[in-house]
């Protein structure tokens, strides 16, 4: 299964919960939303723990099979459309968290995330351990 890792499950994994492990363990590739990086990157800068934070992620994105996804044409384009989608139904949801949406759609992977707003996204699979 592919996956595609939002700021939430990357942060839980601090906490080492074994379903969530399992999950990322059984994988056959991750990707990593640059979104997510950068709001990562935002929280290391403002949290005590920056320097240690770093590492940890530095680490986790050697990992084998885990690919940083740059923002495209080709995701730009699902992003707007996702838009649309989400002003038509009247669910709207965070704007990083549309373009972490239309990663995941477009590079066919299933979303790892614990927030439940995703589920509004029309076409997007969840996996939430």
């Amino acid at each position: 299964m592919k996956l595609c890792i939002d700021t939430c499950a990357y942060s839980k994994l601090a906490l080492k919960p074994p379903e969530l492990i399992d999950c990322i363990d059984e994988a056959e590739s991750i990707y990593f939303p640059s979104i997510v990086l950068g709001e990562l990157f935002a929280g290391f800068c403002m949290g005590k723990k920056e320097r240690e934070n770093r590492v940890a992620l530095g680490r986790f994105l050697d990992l084998p099979g885990i690919k940083i996804v740059n923002i495209d044409t080709a995701i730009a384009d699902r992003y707007g459309f996702v838009i649309k989608q989400l002003r038509k139904q009247g669910t709207p949801i965070p704007t990083n968290d549309i373009w972490i949406a239309a990663t995941a759609l477009e590079t066919g992977s299933r979303l790892l995330t614990y927030d439940l707003h995703f589920t509004c996204v029309p076409g997007l699979l969840i996996v939430s351990p």
